[in-house]
């Protein structure tokens, strides 16, 4: 019984990963090669740092998900 939990906790937290993981590169990448004039500086700073803070917010939802394996 443990394993088949253990492993239906483990498929959605992989999933998760990999979805933090797409936001931190495109938030990065999509700021690297955005070659559209007139964004300030700001804007961009800004733009970048909510795509990563998301990233980083579901890779602690991931970390919270994995403490519910059993042992």
């Amino acid at each position: 019984m443990s394993l088949t939990h253990n492993e239906r906790i483990k498929l959605p937290a992989g999933n998760l990963e990999r979805l933090s993981t797409a936001f931190i590169a495109v938030g990065v990448l999509g700021k690297t090669f955005d070659f559209t004039p007139g964004n300030g500086l700001f804007v961009s700073a800004l733009a970048l740092i909510s795509w990563i803070l998301a990233g980083t917010g579901m890779h602690i939802a991931l970390r919270h998900i994995l403490g519910r394996l059993k042992p």
